[in-house]
């Protein structure tokens, strides 16, 4: 018996760094290798999309920036780079002021209504881009880049509203009360001491929600006018016409930009945390 209780604990110590370890390894694998895919399927030097690829060449990163080659494909971009920067503006505006006044009142009122503007991460994106899309049409409201402006709004909105409210409710209340007790105004003491404190969170989820709003399918197809393209809806279009090799490249662009972005937060957003 003592010699089982001696053997038990290095058992359940090795077992227990294969789960972490091996479970981790493997998540993280599942999580790059389609990146790594992506990325090998840009740099192609076939006619169509192929993995593994024939060779390695820039055919298709020189096509995708071709102005008339790929006219179609640079408006698209360009009306979901609108739609997504106009979001995070209407989002950081609305959603950062409420995470901050919530997180200030009282506790049981946050955790009310903390689920509630929580719920669009919970209900399914195509279910709530149906439900918008029967509202607007008894309110007689045509879609539009408005509507499509709405629709991220509403769904992307708790991706900011809860970086926010986490940094806003580790921030000593105490620094906010000894600048009012010095004399400063409301204002000045939001500029001076509360965003600082909560800017983290704010970049993070302007982050989160802009590349969320760039790459969203269900809420701009119901909500989005016909005429008017988006990025998504094009590529799925140039993959169901061919396995065009642009859609790889715009791939490889959007991934290299959000590597580019998690850089710029980790290195501002952390001096600015400090």
């Amino acid at each position: 018996m003592a010699e089982k209780r001696t053997l038990e604990p290095g058992f359940g110590a090795w077992s227990y760094r294969i789960f972490v370890w091996g479970g981790g390894l493997l998540m993280l694998a599942y999580l790059v290798l389609p990146i790594c895919v992506a990325l090998l399927m840009s740099f192609n030097s076939g006619a169509t999309l192929a993995f593994p690829p024939k060779g390695l060449s820039l055919r298709w990163y020189a096509a995708l920036l071709d102005p008339v080659k790929s006219a179609p494909l640079h408006l698209a971009a360009l009306n979901s780079l609108k739609v997504a920067l106009a979001t995070v503006v209407v989002v950081t505006l609305i959603t950062a002021p409420a995470a901050l006044a919530l997180a200030r009142g009282p506790r049981r009122l946050t955790s009310t209504v903390e689920p509630v503007l929580l719920a669009p991460l919970v209900l399914p994106a195509l279910v709530y881009s149906l439900s918008a899309l029967l509202a607007l049409s008894l309110l007689g409201l045509g879609t539009s880049f408005w509507t499509i402006l709405i629709g991220h709004s509403m769904v992307f909105a708790p991706l900011m509203f809860r970086t926010v409210l986490g940094l806003a409710q580790r921030q000593s209340v105490s620094l906010e009360e000894a600048s009012a007790t010095l004399g400063a105004s409301r204002l000045r003491t939001f500029v001076r001491v509360s965003l600082p404190g909560i800017l983290p969170g704010v970049f993070a989820g302007a982050f989160l929600v802009f590349m969320q709003s760039l790459d969203n399918v269900d809420v701009t197809l119901f909500l989005g006018n016909p005429g008017q393209t988006m990025l998504p809806m094009r590529l799925f279009a140039m993959l169901e016409e061919s396995l065009d090799g642009r859609v790889a490249a715009v791939s490889g662009l959007l991934i290299l930009a959000a590597a580019l972005l998690l850089i710029t937060l980790q290195r501002f957003g952390g001096r600015d945390a400090r």
